[in-house]
């Protein structure tokens, strides 16, 4: 039985984009620490001139003036610490893979290195580096973790210049950024069926179809080899392609027919697709044109060899590269005869093989995938594939002998397909047999920190369990409650959200109101709830919890003190900082006395509570604690797992806020490439890291790296989390105060007022954050010459910031040096001087002699100083100038 995922793990604040800082940041890489005895060598191994891993080259036709816009885009080095790429985009078939591959081999010579990475997901760009570390130093590799490996060719990318790296078939192009972001010795170049999501400065080739002369060349070259085609023949070929509508994919494969059956015409062939029309009239214009190409060639097929349909309509509800030979090779059948086949299929052109494994182009899957007319005596063909994909992985998920459980390795080489037929399930279609193999993958996959790519997998479980055992079973509940929080781990707040809302009443009906379970369902909704922004509903929710949990569980269940983590952030988001420490100091102590010092909730607990000194101010307490606690997170969880990244981003930003930019940035650089990796692009601890990095680029005097970033953070949160969550309002407090900072008062003012506005609206008058935004605006207004709003302003704001944070805390210390700051402006050093010095002697004492802020508060005293005596006087010299101190940016 699935059991209840209970998460009470610190999901910081603020927020943060990526593709566009990706292309900025420095190396950083991911995965397992590496041995010392490896963790020099990707500096030292070099790679053989030529050396690669591409398929054999294939007849691309029609194309020189595409091949020169890729050379001329990856040549062009506008910006030498910026590794060039180019996407190609277009529809499936329309020869995007066929291009980048004759780019490839034609300037193999001009490239120390080409590796060919099958991009469809996070899992097959891994694997496709591990084969390059395999490549590289073998001897090493068959001993090394899968993440080591990927770690390992990652560096010497790094390390090592002139490479070519070639994405095929890009799903996501969030997927490329931790490596075109850290990679910066050598070009990239992606394929993807994908028009949107690319960087705005990323250049992209919309690929269509071939014009009538290149297409009826290379129908010609495919048919008749070398051969001269007669004027009939050339006539009947050019008839041809404009009936496939010019379009690379059906034309390469009716070619291939037309190759293996040199008795039939190009007019004959034209004539039967005729007799396919009414049988295909599903999918997209390209999908009926190709079904019926193929109904002409499986028909072919089924009279030459049987079997090479049938592993064919197995192969296409697989993941579509690298499947092995063994997996299409039932039980009583001989290797033999399926090798045999899968040449037969080469040679039609319907798939492409290595000798070991094969891969099926995605549009082929889509089509053998759907319903075909068919005797209604006979089972549907695409289900008895189906049937045979199931069975042969379960077969090859068998234990080797001696063994009670499958390998790492089998696991490792399963996953993509049993993820694929997760995603592909049909809906009166289910395999009992298969409901284990997809709850291990998930549990696995989740320990690995890709809960995302579980979904699938969850997915296909609930719809299992709801069939099998009922919509309302304990095992079912478990499941959708599962699969909520694996949509609340991808930052889809919209599915997750109503599916805990509609486990919580399922459990409270029949369960009832204070069982286990149904209150893990209160839990997990609160902190929904919470992480959605809605305090109004997560605390009075949290609370009603931990009431339940502390009566029906007892006070010390780990239960009751995820309860109490939970509701403690809670008021910290809330900005109730009175309750907050004490209950996460008494959280810490009990989880230290029942779980254990490394236990991952006491990980947890010690982290929030740093984060929480931090908030106050008191550095001195929060640093070595969160020292300390990353420390160990890296030994218990490792070093790329969430936890650890979130811990690894508190550090980096607790060095900022202290005035240590020399340790926070390669942190936060290294910290955002891990969670573009492991978590991708738009979730919202990704968002926060990038927020985080912005922010710490901008502090660091570097406003053309941070404001691209803070823009595209703003535009993603706002489309991630919508437009009045708090970490969207972070965003946008951030990036208005970078225009204003750099002298664009015209965007700044307005952004900042209504950001106030909203924070006003939905976080209340006194949270720190609405405080901020308040503190940013006067300062403002104080730039612009409005001292008339900012005096007042920022009077308000100190009074609220000494009732609500306390007298020391380093934003009460940023607005008495502001507000003192603007007494000067306006002539009245009366009340700046006195200010100005409580405000110095409180820095040196809470912040340190060293720290940015209090240099500046010293200086801009000194300033004060001048200016007095210079009036007291009569002397017209000018001051010093003073440096205005501003609140720093949000950076939890």
């Amino acid at each position: 039985m699935s059991t209840d995922e209970d998460r009470s793990r610190l999901e910081i604040e603020a927020a943060g984009p990526r593709s566009i800082a990706a292309q900025r940041i420095g190396n950083a890489f991911t995965g397992d620490v590496l041995p010392v005895e490896a963790l020099h060598a990707p500096s030292k191994v070099t790679a053989a001139l030529g050396t690669s891993n591409l398929p054999p080259a294939a007849l691309c036709m029609g194309r020189e003036k595409e091949l020169g816009w890729l050379r001329r885009i990856l040549t062009s080095r506008r910006e030498s610490a910026i590794a060039l790429s180019g996407t190609v985009h277009g529809l499936g078939g329309i020869g995007k893979s066929t291009l980048a591959l004759h780019y490839a081999h034609r300037h193999r010579g001009d490239y120390a290195l080409i590796w060919w990475i099958n991009a469809a997901s996070p899992d097959e760009i891994e694997t496709s580096l591990t084969s390059l570390t395999h490549t590289l130093v073998p001897s090493w590799a068959t001993t090394a973790s899968r993440r080591a490996q990927v770690a390992w060719a990652m560096q010497w990318l790094a390390w090592h210049p002139g490479w070519l790296l070639v994405y095929d078939n890009v799903e996501d192009p969030d997927d490329l950024t931790p490596y075109t972001g850290a990679l910066h010795q050598g070009h990239h170049l992606a394929t993807s069926r994908r028009t949107t999501g690319w960087p705005d400065n990323a250049p992209t080739l919309t690929l269509g179809n071939l014009d009538p002369d290149d297409a009826t060349a290379l129908l010609c070259r495919l048919v008749f080899k070398e051969a001269t085609p007669t004027p009939r023949q050339q006539t009947e070929a050019r008839s041809l392609a404009t009936e496939l509508g010019h379009f690379p994919l059906a034309i390469k494969q009716a070619g291939a027919y037309l190759a293996q059956n040199r008795g039939i015409s190009p007019d004959s062939y034209r004539h039967r697709l005729h007799t396919k029309l009414a049988k295909t009239a599903h999918g997209t214009s390209s999908e009926r044109t190709l079904a019926r190409i193929w109904n002409v060639t499986l028909h072919a097929l089924e009279r030459v060899d049987p079997l090479a349909v049938e592993v064919l309509y197995t192969a296409a509800w697989l993941a579509p590269d690298g499947i092995p030979y063994s997996l299409l090779t039932p039980a009583a059948a001989n290797p033999d005869d399926v090798a045999e086949a899968v040449g037969t299929l080469s040679a039609y052109s319907m798939v492409t093989e290595t000798g070991t494994t094969l891969s099926v182009h995605r549009l082929v899957q889509t089509v053998l995938r759907a319903p075909q007319s068919t005797d209604d005596t006979q089972p549907p063909r695409h289900l008895l594939g189906r049937d045979r994909a199931e069975q042969a992985v379960l077969h090859n998920l068998t234990p080797p002998p001696g063994q009670d459980a499958p390998t790492e390795d089998q696991w490792d080489t399963l996953t993509p397909h049993l993820v694929t037929l997760a995603a592909t399930r049909l809906p009166q279609h289910h395999n009992a047999s298969l409901a284990y193999a997809y709850e291990f993958t998930e549990r696995r996959l989740h320990q690995q920190g890709h809960t995302v790519r579980a979904i699938p997998l969850l997915e296909a479980t609930l719809a299992l369990r709801e069939r099998v055992l009922g919509d309302v079973h304990p095992d079912t509940l478990s499941s959708r409650n599962n699969l909520a929080l694996a949509y609340k781990s991808a930052g889809d707040l919209g599915r997750a959200i109503p599916l805990l809302e509609a486990t919580l009443a399922q459990r409270e009906q029949v369960l009832g109101d204070a069982h286990p379970d149904t209150l893990t369902s209160r839990n997990n909704l609160a902190y929904a709830y919470y992480v959605a922004g809605d305090l109004g509903r997560a605390i009075p929710l949290h609370q009603a919890t931990l009431a339940l949990r502390e009566q029906v569980l007892g006070n010390a269940h780990p239960d009751t003190l995820s309860s109490r983590n939970n509701l403690a952030l809670a008021y910290k988001s809330a900005g109730d900082l009175g309750r907050v420490i004490p209950l996460l100091e008494a959280t810490l102590a009990q989880r230290e006395q029942v779980l254990g010092d490394a236990h991952p909730d006491t990980l947890t607990s010690r982290n929030n509570l740093a984060s929480a000194y931090q908030e106050v101010g008191d550095l001195g307490r929060a640093i070595p604690l969160l020292e300390a606690t990353l420390a160990q997170c890296e030994q218990v969880l490792g070093d790329a797992h969430p936890d650890t990244l979130s811990s690894r981003n508190n550090l980096a930003s607790a060095y900022y806020v202290a005035g240590d930019p020399g340790r926070a940035i390669p942190m936060l650089e290294a910290t955002l490439a891990q969670c573009e990796q492991v978590l991708g692009d738009a979730h919202p601890d990704t968002l926060t890291s990038r927020n985080n990095l912005a922010s710490a680029y901008y502090e660091v005097g570097d406003p053309g790296r941070a404001i691209p970033m803070l823009e595209a953070t703003l535009a993603q949160c706002e489309q991630v989390l919508g437009n009045a969550h708090p970490d969207t309002l972070t965003s946008r407090n951030n990036l208005a105060y970078a225009y204003y900072e750099v002298g664009d008062p015209g965007r700044a003012i307005p952004m900042l007022e209504a950001t106030l506005a909203q924070r006003e609206q939905v976080l209340g008058d006194t949270h720190p954050d609405t405080l901020q935004s308040r503190n940013n605006l006067a300062y403002a207004y104080q730039v612009a010459g409005d001292l008339g709003r900012a005096i007042p302003l920022h009077q308000a704001t100190l009074a609220l910031r000494e009732r609500v944070l306390g007298d020391a805390h380093p934003d009460t210390l940023s607005s008495r040096n502001n507000l003192a700051s603007a007494y000067q402006e306006v002539g009245d050093l009366g009340r700046a001087i006195p200010l100005l010095e409580a405000t110095l002697a409180q820095c040196e004492q809470v912040l340190g002699d060293a720290h940015p802020d209090t240099l500046t508060s010293r200086n801009n005293l000194a300033s004060a100083r001048q200016k007095a005596e210079a009036v007291q006087h009569g002397s017209t010299a000018t001051p010093t100038t003073a440096d205005d101190s501003q609140q720093p940016f949000t950076a939890d």
